[in-house]
């Protein structure tokens, strides 16, 4: 393998590391990130396109309780949240 080679092998594998690898982790630290501030009162989208209110944060079980009618309930796995639409404050305790 001659030097111009390694040099080109070596620049593809820099340009795939910041354009596709970089910012998926910068993607995944940010979604985790969300998850881990949901709170009680947030407005959230699920993947499957559900949009609720969160009624319970179950963190030893890595769930949401999700109200998405008056009185309709459902238990919703984090990870499986996309996006928060309205974010609550913290409450003083």
């Amino acid at each position: 393998m001659r030097p111009a080679d390694l040099i080109m092998l070596l620049l593809i594998f820099g340009i795939m590391y910041f354009l596709l690898i970089r910012p998926q982790q910068k993607r995944l630290k940010e979604h985790k990130a969300l998850l881990a501030g949901l709170r009680r009162g947030d407005q959230v989208i699920t993947q499957g396109g559900i949009v609720g209110k969160i009624t319970k944060v179950k963190d030893e079980v890595e769930e949401v309780e999700v109200e998405i009618a008056s009185g309709v309930n459902v238990r919703v796995i984090k990870g499986t949240i996309v996006s928060v639409l309205n974010k609550t404050e913290p409450t003083k305790t």
